[in-house]
């Protein structure tokens, strides 16, 4: 039993039938399609696959003919409206006159003037504008003044005081989270016992936090990098500047209630960050590299 054609009829289906649906094969390939898949999407013989496709093929190439003609009249139209800037005097030379169209070459010729002719002083040929190209053409813009460049250090001024004040306030949070004194090296002691080195971990809540915040907002304002990279470093820089608000304000709440712990919802938000930290510091770090490479 002969399976159905694109019109649920059994028969057999000219190419002319056929270029309908190919045309919208072809649309939604965006290229031409292939003998064998008109064969497999129609059900048709190699010898009215290789018509079909000769349809195609024409059409395409009369339709690229018709987009180069109308590109190149659009651009020489573009052209022609373009204003001119060297008037033309309207006036004919002195050597020139006009000639009928129904005389000969040889009528339309003057006679010859006998009268001698006397050549313009040499003040006045010198005197003799030049032809003007355009109205703005005497108009001299003043010389620009270089530049000078923006000056930094007020920055240096103003980050002073903020960082001993997210300094202080990270570090009180950290030890109200548990952050505190950590034995770096455990088993070494000295003759004393002590611990050789020690660190307060709250230090690293300031230091990562900041200095990621800091970063990811300079790479965003950069302009020097893709738009994927520049996206991920303003989204994580304002989401880190946001933790870090939020963070001197439920410190600066907590030690305003005389709170010495904090509660573990805050305790366990406090003790993800160096973790969130180092990931959007690693994917910041993947991207600038994939675009240096």
């Amino acid at each position: 039993m002969t399976a159905p054609t694109i019109n649920g009829s059994t028969y057999p289906q000219p190419v002319d039938d056929l270029l309908p649906e190919a045309r919208k094969l072809t649309q939604e390939l965006a290229e031409l399609p292939s003998r064998n898949r008109l064969m497999r999407e129609f059900r048709i013989g190699p010898q009215k696959a290789n018509a079909l496709l000769s349809h195609l093929t024409d059409e395409r190439a009369r339709q690229e003919q018709a987009d180069t003609l109308h590109t190149a009249m659009v651009v020489r139209g573009s052209f022609a409206d373009r204003p001119v800037l060297i008037p033309t005097d309207p006036t004919p030379d002195a050597d020139t006159t006009d000639t009928d169209p129904g005389t000969s070459p040889d009528e339309s010729q003057p006679a010859p003037d006998t009268t001698p002719t006397q050549p313009a002083p040499a003040d006045e040929r010198k005197e003799q504008p030049a032809p003007v190209e355009s109205p703005d053409t005497n108009i001299t813009d003043p010389p620009a003044r270089p530049s000078r460049a923006v000056v930094v250090w007020p920055v240096v001024l103003l980050a002073l005081p903020a960082f001993v004040a997210v300094w202080s306030g990270w570090v009180g949070l950290g030890q109200m989270c548990g952050f505190g004194q950590v034995d770096l090296l455990p088993g070494f002691t000295g003759d004393n016992g002590e611990p050789v080195a020690t660190l307060n971990t709250a230090i690293t809540l300031p230091i990562g936090m900041e200095t990621y915040g800091t970063y990811a907002l300079y790479v965003w304002l950069s302009g020097r990098l893709p738009r994927r990279a520049r996206r991920f470093a303003m989204w994580s820089a304002i989401t880190s500047l946001g933790v870090g608000a939020a963070g001197q304000i439920v410190y600066h709440l907590l030690a305003a209630a005389d709170i010495t712990k904090a509660p573990w919802p805050i305790t366990a938000a406090v003790a993800c960050l160096p973790v969130a930290v180092l990931g959007m510091g690693a994917a910041l770090a993947h991207l600038v590299r994939e675009n240096a490479r």
